[in-house]
């Protein structure tokens, strides 16, 4: 399939590594020019900074004479299992929060006057499918992904008389670092005779919770995200999709 996207201008938050990174390649595979945006800076692309600074983020943005497609592919957790939700304190709450939802406002108020200058384009938000069924593994940041899907839907609304369209894609489990620091966090709490190796986790897991029971990977974002920035795509708009294996329909 062409996706007509050569020449495209393309911002990827959380370029990095892991989902952000295969979509920036993903992009780069079809002839877009993509620059990214991450607190690490580990390549020439990437400008080094915190996407809970909107100033840091307005910089960023202005930078751009035209933008085509953004990406927010960011996400924090808090480190800690949260089950039950009392394992935690408020305070470990504020910072997921700033990251996941706020940081994601921040790139939305940053980029949406250039979009609307342009007439058209698209902004896609990584979220989880933890923000569709109250995942308790980690409530700030199921919330704080709950709360990204909404938002989805309202800056939907929104832009879509510009002629811009705005989506959530949803992982489920994935080979990144977020996942392996889940389990790290869940490891903690066990006796030492109780705790497990993350292979051994990660098996026992997506048995539990994958219909097809296996991974999902990075590439896979980066499919969809293509896809759904291309005109194949020029109706999809509002929608929050869903390459979780079957998780949430399993749930």
């Amino acid at each position: 399939m062409n996706l007509n996207l050569e020449g495209k201008s393309v911002a990827v938050f959380g370029a990095a590594k892991g989902i952000g990174r295969a979509i920036v390649d993903g992009f780069v595979a079809e002839g877009c020019a993509v620059r990214g945006f991450d607190r690490e800076k580990n390549a020439d692309f990437i400008t080094a900074g915190d996407v809970t600074n909107f100033e840091a983020v307005k910089a960023f943005a202005a930078g751009f004479e035209s933008v085509d497609h953004i990406v927010f592919s960011v996400g924090a957790g808090s480190g800690k299992f949260g089950f039950p939700f009392w394992n935690l304190e408020p305070s470990d709450w504020t910072r997921v929060l700033e990251i996941n939802l706020i940081g994601a406002v921040n790139v939305a108020h940053a980029f949406a006057p250039k979009l609307i200058e342009r007439g058209s384009g698209s902004l896609l938000f990584l979220v989880s499918v933890a923000g569709q069924m109250g995942s308790q593994t980690d409530p700030p940041y199921s919330a704080s992904k709950a709360g990204l899907i909404n938002f989805t839907q309202c800056a939907a609304k929104d832009l879509g008389p510009h002629n811009i369209r705005v989506n959530a894609l949803a992982p489920g489990m994935v080979k990144t670092e977020l996942n392996r620091s889940i389990w790290a966090a869940g490891q903690k709490k066990l006796p030492e005779d109780q705790c497990v190796s993350f292979d051994d986790w990660a098996a026992e897991k997506i048995k539990k919770v994958s219909h097809l029971g296996r991974w999902q990977m990075p590439e896979e974002y980066a499919a969809m995200a293509t896809f759904l920035a291309s005109d194949h795509a020029k109706n999809i708009t509002g929608q929050t999709i869903n390459i979780d294996g079957g998780q949430v329909m399993h749930s």
